[in-house]
């Protein structure tokens, strides 16, 4: 985390939040209403962190860049000659211009600023300021782009535009374990969609770690997977998650639950049975199945409303087939994102009532109960990561 510094929500509710699994409670209504929290979360949760802002793939070559905003600050990121991910502000050093538009992206030799044509290189190195040759004293290596920590994880991209969280590999921790097998960095997106929620982005992510709710709004899920099955782990790191099986007639998440693409090599038996579920604080959703992974990365806009990037991964065993669609596995998730949205937007609306109050969390909410307390161990000034307090039996 960027500092130590508090946010500004009752001390006495949060530490109800973190009682031991089985005995927890919801965080308090602040933490889904104020926009000083939303503020505070932002600078820290998001600026102050390790944010996914993306995949690799989108910047596969040397001259590759692309602006990505998180929080507060553009970034700009650049793919070096020597295939080195750099990540600088998005600021010319002259008189603070953007280098490049957010979002799209592009491909050159250098880095030119689109104002007054100052030029850098690949590696941040000032190379040309345009009628600075008369100006005395001036030495351009006193004006390099200002460096801003970048990650790649297994064909993701990480940012921490605070520049002072902790080491990556401590942020992660041991999720690794769970996703390598996967190989996400091969796989390939081949369906992409991106959804505006009327929810407060901790909600989303509260609903992602649960089936509790699946009986009564995802018919279409329970007839491919029991809404009871599965185990959550105990993380080392900020993350939290479990598995859940798949029924015996199913092959994967698809309406029929039959799969039209080619299972990802390497599996075992038991993976080939499973759907993983893991959330990576603050902002990545990864649902690895047999035959494709499928990630939410949640951007938030405000208290009550989120924009979700959300990505179909697939093996190049699949992509590779002439005939192959990923609509099987696009449709049901699409579906059912589009109830969990319905959902998360009444929690959004109902933790703004006069009548909220913190709930208790059932012993089969466990994986909720580890992101709320990462939630409120980072609003009392703490890490995220920490050891899950289980009930005394």
């Amino acid at each position: 985390m960027s500092t130590r510094t508090a946010a500004p929500v009752a001390r006495e509710a949060l530490l109800k939040t973190l009682g031991p699994t089985g005995a927890g409670f919801s965080l308090p209504q602040e933490a889904y209403t104020s926009q000083a929290v939303f503020e505070w979360e932002r600078a820290h949760f998001f600026e102050g962190s390790w944010t996914c802002v993306g995949r690799s793939t989108d910047l596969g070559s040397p001259g590759d860049r692309r602006a990505v905003r998180i929080g507060s600050e553009s970034v700009l990121l650049v793919r070096g000659k020597d295939g080195t991910l750099k990540g600088f502000f998005n600021v010319c050093r002259h008189r603070g211009h953007e280098l490049a538009p957010e979002g799209a992206c592009s491909n050159a030799a250098v880095i030119k600023c689109p104002y007054h044509a100052w030029v850098y290189g690949l590696d941040g190195r000032l190379k040309g300021a345009p009628r600075f040759g008369d100006r005395k004293g001036f030495d351009r290596t006193d004006y390099p782009l200002v460096d801003v920590p970048v990650a790649e994880w297994h064909g993701w991209v990480f940012v921490n535009p605070s520049g002072d969280a902790g080491p990556f590999e401590e942020h992660v921790g041991n999720l690794s374990e769970y996703i390598a097998p996967y190989q996400p960095e091969r796989l390939e997106c081949l369906a992409h969609h991106e959804y505006v929620v009327e929810a407060n982005w901790k909600i989303i992510v509260e609903n992602y770690h649960e089936c509790y709710h699946c009986p009564q709004i995802h018919p279409e899920l329970c007839r491919v997977t029991p809404p009871d099955s599965g185990l959550n782990v105990a993380p080392e790191g900020a993350w939290a998650g479990g598995t859940m099986d798949l029924m015996d007639h199913a092959e994967t998440m698809s309406l029929t639950g039959e799969s039209f693409g080619v299972p990802i090599p390497g599996l075992d038996a038991e993976q080939l049975r499973q759907v993983l579920y893991f959330g990576y604080f603050p902002n990545l959703l990864m649902s690895p199945h047999p035959d494709y992974v499928m990630t939410h990365r949640i951007e938030p806009l405000s208290a009550s409303q989120s924009r979700i990037e959300c990505e179909w991964l697939f093996p190049p065993e699949s992509s590779g087939r002439d005939d192959f669609d990923p609509s099987y596995a696009v449709e049901f998730w699409d579906i059912t994102n589009q109830e969990d949205w319905g959902a998360c937007e009444a929690v959004t609306r109902g933790a703004a009532s006069r009548g909220y109050r913190q709930g208790p969390l059932a012993p089969a909410e466990d994986a909720v109960h580890d992101f709320m307390s990462m939630v409120a161990r980072g609003y009392l000034g703490g890490s995220p990561s920490g050891t899950r307090l289980r009930m005394a039996q």
